[in-house]
């Protein structure tokens, strides 16, 4: 059998963060996908779940929330129902419910408003490449990838570049619950019931919750009626406002999810190059590779390892009957990986169409809202870097995120030669 992941015999405990601390189990999925195609796994933190992980099987599903609901939570964590509706966003809705709320903020996100950044994000791509290079061998994490998501953020946004950091820090504490190097409170490591009426069961939003209520008094105060945030708190057409606990809860997905992934999809594809040094010649020659590269670097890293829904009816799949309540995990990151839909998967192909990845919940309703820009900032960046440097190569080893819900690579040592 070929070994992708080290330490991975093909029968991984997907329920374990530490699971995923040297990166996906591919092995396990592979032997999943050929041989156990719906799987259960029992699980010590709470109810067991249902494992999807062919790509053909998770497109079904995902087209039908009549029977597999995200209005019961999207995590594999167990949670009452109060705590649900008390963290809930829009993500861990059904339509028409779900529909309602990405219509008044879809336009913000949609291709075309999204173009407008184009010029705004090579401006901020080129000072951070500049120092970085100047650097040599530096944590391309921390000193690229995570930086131009985070500006981004605060220009969509409308917050201080000052505020940021802060941010970024606390939106990676969410996110990253079950990491210590994110969080004094690690998901499974404590007792964390004190929070449980907050986002990801973490501390980090009630803080959030609290400058998310102080940005929005400055911004009415100063009758600043610009971007997202003036834009999800207008009326529907029957008048009725998003409620404020519903508004806090949006603004700690933007901050964690509008953050985190695209910064783990840059982390990748530099990883990518460290080890494919072809791909720096591709980008550098430029044409047609703009129009798919940004894709295939996405589906490559797959920053949400999975989503979870709920059967809200019995369900036969492969042979198996997933029962009224089950927890089912559609785990995209396999699915980028299926050799029946994705050739040579296990290689990044710049030039890949079509490139059926799931990385962006594709085929169902709760499509990634923000693909249009996570697709723009990973051209941009790429095509900023192919410009100014001559080699990218490892200067230690990567580190991953302690997740099996968030894949990233959270440390990347390389050295870089600029042109």
């Amino acid at each position: 059998m070929t070994v992708w992941t080290p330490n991975d015999d093909g029968f991984a405990d997907l329920s374990s963060h530490d699971t995923f601390v040297n990166g996906p189990p591919h092995n396990t999925f592979a032997r999943l996908r050929r041989d156990d195609p719906v799987s259960w796994t029992e699980w010590e933190g709470g109810e067991g779940f249902w494992n999807i992980v062919r790509h053909a099987d998770i497109t079904e599903l995902n087209r039908n929330y009549q029977v597999m609901s995200s209005a019961r939570g999207i995590r594999m964590e167990d949670q009452s129902y109060q705590e649900y509706l008390a963290r809930r966003t829009f993500q861990e809705t059904d339509p028409p419910e779900h529909l309602k709320t990405r219509m008044k903020v879809g336009k913000a996100f949609s291709r075309p408003v999204v173009s407008e950044f184009e010029q705004q994000i090579r401006d901020l791509c080129q000072p951070i490449l500049d120092k970085a290079l100047a650097m040599g061998t530096f944590d391309a994490t921390k000193e690229i990838s995570r930086l131009l998501p985070m500006m981004m953020l605060g220009r969509i946004l409308g917050t201080p570049d000052e505020d940021l950091p802060w941010l970024v820090e606390k939106g990676d504490a969410l996110i990253a619950n079950t990491d210590p190097d994110f969080t004094d409170h690690v998901l499974d490591k404590m007792e964390t019931d004190e929070y449980r009426m907050m986002p990801f069961n973490s501390p980090a939003g009630a803080e959030l919750f609290d400058y998310a209520h102080d940005l929005l008094a400055k911004k009415e105060r100063a009758g600043d009626t610009d971007g997202v945030l003036h834009m999800i708190q207008q009326p529907d057409k029957d008048g009725n406002v998003m409620p404020e606990q519903e508004f806090r809860n949006f603004f700690c997905l933007l901050v964690a999810a509008g953050n985190d992934t695209t910064r783990y999809s840059i982390a990748a594809g530099i990883q990518a190059m460290c080890h494919q040094p072809e791909l720096l010649g591709q980008m550098q020659k430029g044409g047609d590779i703009w129009a798919t590269a940004s894709d295939e670097i996405i589906r490559w890293a797959t920053p949400a390892l999975y989503f979870r829904r709920t059967a809200t009816c019995d369900h036969d799949i492969h042979g198996k009957t997933i029962r009224e309540g089950d927890k089912v995990l559609y785990w995209w990151i396999s699915a980028n990986r299926d050799e029946e839909v994705i050739e040579d998967p296990h290689r990044v192909d710049l030039f890949r169409s079509p490139n059926r990845h799931m990385s962006f919940g594709q085929g169902g309703p709760h499509v990634c809202l923000g693909m249009h820009l996570a697709r723009l900032e990973v051209r941009v960046l790429f095509e900023e870097l192919a410009k100014r440097v001559k080699l990218v190569e490892p200067a230690g080893d990567h580190k991953f995120l302690r997740s099996n819900f968030v894949g990233g690579i959270k440390e990347l040592p390389v050295t870089m030669q600029a042109k």
